[in-house]
């Protein structure tokens, strides 16, 4: 019997991954091979230019068809290793896709389909985009034109940015750190939600220096990312630090910040941290966002008029990193008069 290809598409979105284990064996009627054909949106993005392979596991009805299986990018479609075919007789085949195909802790089977303990890397530029697809087909419709496979991003993206309108100081920045959000959760592949856990984390990387500026009118402001990319975390509703009851974030609530040096503009005297010897020291400033999985946040920290708190683990945390702004109190005092009397007379006067 000839065999042609069976592929599946892709739509655009994110990927997750799955595993399965054994089950029964299944006899099925041979038809063309399965194979997938992605179209993607980016975390660093996933994207149909980044991604090079997915894992897929396949079912019929509540049996496993094949195990979690690699499927390698091969011009337009992805491919496995060992092929494997449509069943013959236009049984349903069930899909579970997630990538990359690199993650750990996944169990596919009968009564589990879970990504069990994820966690972020610590260093946000070790973080992965983590995706995931679901869908069905069978050699009747999808023989030729393959299945559409549409990915969903099932992190939250976070963006830092920063500027400063006020001419007066030079804010500089080496650094970006994302405090304390929930650190480790379980996804369930079948109702795409998360289970969290308790355990918390900081998220930092260290960034080539950035000079904040007030942006052109219709431009961003510069982004505190670096070569890093952006934060892939956990969805979640974050608790804020609170900087003035609780300022070493004794229950650890969330902030961002930043790695921080301030310079006077006309002097150069340094006057964050202090004393001045040319070092950086973190600023941070709390955040409560309710993190949605799929979606990017952008926070713009703007400096015009402050530059938050120091931050929980850094010294004297909670302290406003500037004052208010310098203004002055005048009195001016009343004029005191103070008699002076003067002889007109000239010498002439005398003779």
């Amino acid at each position: 019997m000839k065999k042609t290809a069976f592929a599946l598409l892709l739509a655009a979105g994110s990927l997750a991954m799955v595993s399965c284990s054994q089950e029964d064996d299944i006899t099925v009627n041979q038809g063309n091979k399965i194979e997938f054909r992605p179209a993607l949106s980016r975390a660093t993005e996933t994207n149909n230019s980044n991604l090079s392979d997915i894992t897929v596991a396949g079912f019929l009805g509540d049996d496993l068809y094949f195990r979690p299986t690699v499927f390698a990018k091969d011009g337009s479609f992805f491919v496995s290793s060992s092929d494997y075919y449509w069943p013959g007789d236009d049984s349903e085949v069930s899909f579970y896709a997630y990538a990359p195909s690199t993650l750990a802790g996944v169990t596919i089977d009968k009564t589990t389909k879970t990504l069990a303990d994820f966690s972020p890397a610590t260093s946000i530029a070790d973080q992965v985009d983590f995706i995931t697809a679901n869908a069905t087909g069978k050699k009747s419709e999808n023989e030729s034109a393959g299945v559409p496979l549409t990915f969903d991003h099932r992190l939250a993206q976070i963006e830092v940015r920063g500027k400063t309108s006020n001419e007066n100081y030079v804010f500089k920045v080496t650094g970006i750190r994302i405090g304390q959000p929930v650190s480790t959760g379980s996804f369930d592949f079948t109702t795409d939600a998360w289970t969290l856990g308790t355990t918390k984390a900081i998220y930092e990387s260290d960034i080539d220096e950035v000079t904040l500026s007030e942006p052109a009118e219709g431009e961003p402001a510069a982004s505190l990312m670096g070569d890093a990319g952006n934060a892939m975390l956990l969805p979640q509703q974050l608790t804020a630090w609170d900087p003035v009851n609780d300022d070493a974030n004794a229950n650890a609530g969330a902030y961002i910040s930043v790695k921080l040096q301030i310079t006077t503009a006309d002097t150069g005297v340094q006057i964050y941290p202090f004393p001045s010897d040319g070092n950086c020291q973190w600023a941070a400033i709390p955040i409560s966002t309710n993190w949605e999985a799929g979606k990017k946040y952008i926070y713009t920290l703007d400096f015009s008029h402050g530059a938050g708190y120091v931050d929980p683990h850094d010294p004297t945390p909670g302290t406003p990193v500037l004052g208010g702004p310098i203004k002055f109190t005048v009195t001016v005092t009343d004029w005191v008069d103070t008699p002076q009397d003067l002889d007109m007379k000239t010498s002439s006067d005398s003779e």
